[in-house]
């Protein structure tokens, strides 16, 4: 009995140092790299628009409320998702949080605007999938992209 518990406890150890070929770690690397592209596209997108039409996904309760317009708003809205993708890529045990916060944020206000709730459902399931990558970030996040060690 105490054999099997030393080697549940080295092998929870091996796998906390980053297995690149276990199952956890690779959802950690899928996650990862999965919200430091999304928010950066997203957001650099806001000044591009050429994946859709970003100002109409504005609530006119919020947008009366920004002293900039819908259009300048959504700019904003754009730096703080490229600033917070790159968060996610050097500290992704902050960064998903970050983002995850940010998620509920959109999701309120696909909610005021009373349309767009297959999005607001999608962007739920982001929400969650940030949280997962908060947690697992507490197990094989290093610290600084920079700093960490391939496994």
């Amino acid at each position: 009995m105490a054999n099997a518990a030393v080697a549940h406890t080295a092998e929870a150890h091996e796998h906390s140092q980053g297995d690149a070929h276990g199952p956890a770690y690779q959802a950690y690397q899928i996650l990862h790299w999965g919200f430091v592209a999304a928010p950066v596209i997203a957001g650099a997108d806001k000044f591009l628009h050429l994946l859709t039409d970003w100002d109409r996904y504005l609530a006119p309760a919020l947008a009366h409320l920004s002293p900039l317009g819908a259009h300048a708003t959504m700019l904003v809205v754009g730096v703080v998702e490229v600033v917070a993708g790159l968060v996610v890529a050097v500290r992704p045990r902050i960064g998903a949080y970050v983002v995850a916060a940010w998620l509920v944020g959109i999701i309120l206000n696909l909610l005021l605007l009373g349309a767009f709730f297959d999005v607001a459902l999608r962007d739920f399931g982001l929400f969650l999938a940030a949280l997962a990558l908060g947690r697992l970030s507490g197990v094989y996040d290093g610290g600084s992209l920079l700093k960490r060690e391939a496994p």
